[in-house]
């Protein structure tokens, strides 16, 4: 750990004169014993490359079930990088590739054999910038049951999947309106009721809330800690007190320079209990990230 002197910034600097540097406090929690949180996905030696670009390297971590996962670190240091992994959604870009091993209960996602959409059926994704479909708020919800063929009790299905996103209250009476006509936290809430409405395992969340104000961010955070009950959920954030606020578990990452090429490597750091990361973290990077030293 740091000592409590200035310590330098990832390009040398050190951190300005004057400026106090303080630390997010996490959110007390309940001691959790790892046996009763199965391991749901299982990282080993993890990279992703972009042509011949090495985009990630070494991430070594396991996500288990029924806990909020944070990931963290400055920008380009490819925490969205490698929560797409999770669900395969770095397919879709042209020159992707992952080396190394990520097992989702014991199977390798990667596997030939694997047909990515079964893996986006288990794993659920909302992006950054809430993406509502031009329809109604009701089909919103229910256009993704009706595709996978959950054509019973789609008015249950669709009120469940709302009051999970604590939405039901606001648009209950008037859930054949357009979703366009939501504000933009209310947009990015019904993006998470659609994602749920599958019922899938795992919620990706890549920075929910980096549009929101703190009102907006805050009824997206007090129900993810009754959605982990039903859902394992992996979140990127730049806010390092959301970390420390909703997650159990914090992946922080950084970014190596390569002096020849002057390209960045995002690199997994440390991986710890939230708690552990924002009050005694075990390498020094990560104390300079969350006392604000450097980021």
């Amino acid at each position: 750990m740091a000592s409590d002197s200035i310590a330098p910034t990832v390009d040398g600097a050190a951190a300005p004169a004057g400026v106090t540097t303080t630390r997010p406090v996490a959110r007390e929690q309940s001691p959790t014993s790892d046996v009763n949180h199965q391991v749901v996905f299982d990282v080993a030696d993890l990279a992703v490359y972009y042509g011949a670009f090495r985009a990630v390297r070494d991430v070594n971590l396991q996500i288990r079930q029924r806990e909020i996962t944070a990931f963290i670190g400055p920008s380009g240091c490819g925490k969205s990088t490698v929560l797409r992994c999770f669900d395969r959604m770095n397919d879709l870009i042209d020159g992707a590739r992952v080396e190394g091993q990520l097992l989702y209960h014991g199977v390798d996602l990667y596997d030939p054999r694997i047909d990515a959409v079964e893996v986006r059926k288990r794993v659920g994704m909302v992006f950054q910038k809430p993406n509502p479909f031009p329809k109604s708020i009701y089909d919103n919800i229910a256009f993704g049951p009706k595709l996978a063929g959950m054509k019973d009790n789609l008015d249950d299905l669709v009120e469940q999947a709302l009051r999970r996103a604590a939405l039901w209250d606001e648009v209950k009476d008037r859930l054949k309106a357009s979703a366009m006509g939501l504000s933009g936290g209310q947009q990015q809430r019904l993006c998470i009721a659609r994602a749920v409405a599958v019922q899938p395992e795992v919620v990706l969340m890549d920075e929910p809330c980096s549009a929101l104000d703190p009102i907006a961010t805050a009824r997206i955070e007090d129900p993810m800690q009754e959605m982990k009950e039903d859902f394992t959920i992996i979140i990127v954030t730049h806010n390092m007190q959301q970390a420390a606020r909703v997650s159990d578990r914090t992946a922080f990452f950084t970014t190596e320079v390569n002096p020849e090429s002057d390209t960045r490597t995002g690199l997994l750091v440390e991986f710890e209990h939230t708690e552990t990361i924002f009050s005694n973290p075990s390498d020094e990077r990560t104390e300079n990230y969350v006392t604000g030293r450097f980021g």
